[in-house]
């Protein structure tokens, strides 16, 4: 609950009826993060349980059967979202994996984060999925760019007599010889990169 993530390591199948659990799809095990508006509902699903038992279960309190799921709860919520809205779509509980993608990706997510996320066996493959999400992304990367340049005076002509000083700073230190890069952390879910941000010298 404190890093708000869920992390996947197993997972469950129904072949002929018996269960049987193994690791996930692909052996890859999913660290996937929740928002904090879902954290209420979550911690009323885990109240007296123990650390072992399941969160999500079926009518009998066993494992939640996916095929059921589908047919008795997801098909029914889907339909009557059809029928207060003719536009709404027809989805499968795979659509939705989707959509966290694309959210995620939206929020700011780094390729490795998204790929985290889905048990992806690389971040090729992951850019191979969501390549047009990203390719939009460098839109907004640019926007931003421009934003911070217009703020600091960038792209002014230096005067005469002015004499450019570069910075670059990281969390914990400071080394001259850069003219105004600054290092700081990515916003965005699960950053496991850096980002470079210009800001304007004093100096």
């Amino acid at each position: 609950m404190l890093r708000h993530r869920i992390d996947v390591s197993e997972a469950v199948s129904t072949p002929r009826g018996k269960l049987v659990w193994s690791t996930p799809k692909s052996h890859a095990s999913r660290s996937v993060p929740f928002p904090n508006f879902l954290t209420t509902s979550i911690v009323k699903r885990c109240e007296g349980r123990k650390r072992d038992d399941l969160v999500f279960v079926g009518p009998d309190g066993g494992v939640m059967r996916s095929g059921n799921f589908r047919r008795r709860q997801f098909a029914t919520a889907v339909a009557t979202c059809r029928e207060s809205d003719a536009e709404f779509p027809e989805l499968s509980i795979h659509d939705l994996r989707h959509t966290a993608a694309s959210l995620a990706i939206s929020a700011g997510a780094n390729v490795k984060a998204v790929q985290r996320m889905l048990g992806h066996a690389s971040a090729a493959m992951t850019l191979d999925v969501y390549a047009d999400l990203f390719d939009d992304d460098l839109e907004s990367v640019a926007t931003a760019l421009d934003v911070r340049a217009g703020r600091c005076g960038c792209g002014q002509s230096v005067g005469k007599g002015m004499t450019p000083r570069l910075d670059v700073q990281s969390r914990e230190n400071k080394t001259p010889g850069l003219p105004g890069v600054l290092l700081v952390a990515p916003t965005g879910i699960d950053p496991v990169t850096f980002r470079f941000s210009v800001e304007r010298s004093t100096n």
